[in-house]
């Protein structure tokens, strides 16, 4: 990824994907957010915790700062609207991060220890990619605990955002 303009573009396709999923997590019936099921993280809510954990993280990366994260996850999570709050918080961080962008500062690379141990080397760039990556893999995860209610889930697709809310750049 060398273009600012893309990373301004998935900034924001991210903030929009994470308002649209937790817009309909919040509308759920009473319980089911939270309901243990199947899954990884176990409920919608500790897995959308999860994505702000790592978003986290990788801010800590990007602003050469340890994170203090222990795991890829806390052991609890935060009631779903506190943090709704704390995901509006990163990622209105990410969107104004990359809206002072260069070309060359996304090509910049950025050492970091991962979690688990052992070094990870990666450019602005590709950690971005990761990022809206690691996010849309686990809103999936979400989107089929919405069947399990059973409810139609929501779309987050970008191409849903481009045609939807794509924002002038210019």
């Amino acid at each position: 990824m060398n273009s600012t303009r893309t990373a301004r573009t998935l900034t924001r396709y991210n903030a929009w994907a994470n308002q649209v999923i937790f817009d309909a997590v919040a509308k759920l019936p009473p319980g089911e957010a939270t309901k243990e099921r199947q899954t990884l993280f176990k409920n919608m809510v500790h897995t959308l915790n999860h994505n702000y954990v790592i978003d986290r993280i990788f801010q800590a990366h990007l602003e050469g700062r340890p994170h203090g994260y222990t795991a890829r996850n806390t052991p609890d999570h935060p009631p779903l609207d506190e943090l709704w709050r704390a995901q509006q918080e990163i990622d209105a961080w990410y969107v104004k991060w990359s809206d002072a962008l260069t070309d060359a500062a996304l090509e910049g690379r950025v050492k970091f220890t991962f979690v688990g141990g052992g070094e990870g080397e990666m450019t602005r760039g590709e950690i971005l990619l990761h990022l809206v990556n690691h996010t849309s893999y686990h809103r999936g995860f979400v989107a089929d605990m919405f069947f399990q209610v059973p409810v139609r889930a929501p779309v987050t697709d970008l191409t849903v955002f481009l045609r939807d809310a794509r924002p002038h750049l210019d």
